[in-house]
């Protein structure tokens, strides 16, 4: 069972906190797909408190998306905790702190995974952290640094004496990033050492990747991070086989190119023509994955910086979707 502060959930699905992906519109989208909670992307402390309007902009949350929660990183207790208390204005479910990112230029000053190096260091910021702020605090983290330095027993005992709610976990060490296969063994450990809820994350790419890792681990909840955004669906598709064991629904053409334009529409709400265009192409690869004569469109579509010529190109690539279809079928 997931509780944390007013959220109680049995199995829940959450989409992890990700760097240009976890939009408000992305956010909105998976909640529809039956996110049960999703994350910000992860939130610099050191800009919040710099009063950089780039990153005040990632603690907008909208009631459509609760509950939600907003991450933060930093390798610095004071700012981490004048970072939470701005977080909590936007009164969010939940605060959560990234000790796992993996990437050079935040593990490497101490914040993200870098926080494992001193497992000492990081309960004295989070229980900091836990005492400013009213709203719940969680941690998301990794198993250690290395396999020379797996001291995630250890890490979750020290967390949950200072307060912290929840715990989600990627079985990988912060040298793995997101290569090899995940340790998902640690998860029943860890559950034994603590009573908070213990999340699942890392290798869930499918639903049945969720499944095995139910089976595996019986975490409190399973964190989808990558799986989510060349696919959506994940979630519906997860929480069906969850229920009857397998996967009866299939992700046809004309929902894969609707999906795609509602999300975009969706992205156009909270920023402006290219910018919300641009960034958007990263997600084409995933939405046209595997049908008939994409790469041609994608090379058209990278071209294009307005929504309608852009809506227009994949309506007609439907059309030409479905009459491939009836030739093939005859």
């Amino acid at each position: 069972m997931f509780k944390v502060g007013k959220i109680e959930l049995q199995n829940p699905l959450l989409l992890a906190p990700m760097e240009d992906v976890t939009s408000i519109a992305f956010r909105k989208l998976c909640k529809e797909m039956g996110a049960d909670i999703v994350y910000t992307e992860f939130v610099n402390s050191d800009g919040l408190i710099r009063d950089n309007k780039k990153t005040h902009d990632k603690l907008k949350i909208t009631n459509e998306e609760r509950p939600v929660g907003i991450q933060i990183y930093g390798g610095s207790i004071d700012p981490m905790r004048e970072a939470a208390i701005i977080a909590e204005r936007e009164n969010p479910e939940i605060i959560d702190i990234n000790a796992g990112c993996w990437v050079k230029k935040v593990a490497n000053r101490g914040a993200g995974a870098g926080l494992l190096k001193d497992p000492p260091y990081m309960q004295k910021m989070v229980k900091e952290v836990v005492d400013a702020v009213k709203l719940p605090v969680t941690v998301k983290t990794r198993i250690g640094w290395d396999d020379d330095s797996i001291q995630i027993l250890e890490v979750a005992k020290r967390l949950e004496d200072v307060g912290v709610q929840a715990l989600t976990i990627h079985c990988r060490t912060r040298n793995q990033g997101h290569n090899g296969e995940p340790a998902w063994h640690w998860i029943p450990k860890i559950k034994e050492v603590v009573k908070i809820p213990v999340v699942v994350n890392g290798g869930i790419m499918t639903a049945e990747d969720a499944l095995r890792a139910k089976e595996v681990t019986n975490a409190d909840g399973f964190m989808i991070a990558r799986g989510a955004i060349n696919h959506p669906w994940i979630f519906k598709e997860i929480k069906e086989i969850f229920e009857k064991g397998f996967v009866s629904s299939f992700v046809d053409v004309e929902e894969r190119i609707e999906t795609a334009l509602r999300h975009l529409r969706y992205e156009l709400e909270y920023k402006e023509g290219k910018r919300a265009i641009i960034p958007f192409r990263k997600y084409y690869s995933g939405y046209l994955k595997g049908l008939y004569g994409a790469s041609k469109i994608k090379q058209q579509i990278m071209q294009l910086d307005e929504y309608k010529p852009i809506e227009e190109l994949l309506q007609n690539y439907k059309e030409q979707l479905k009459q491939h279809q009836e030739i093939e079928e005859d």
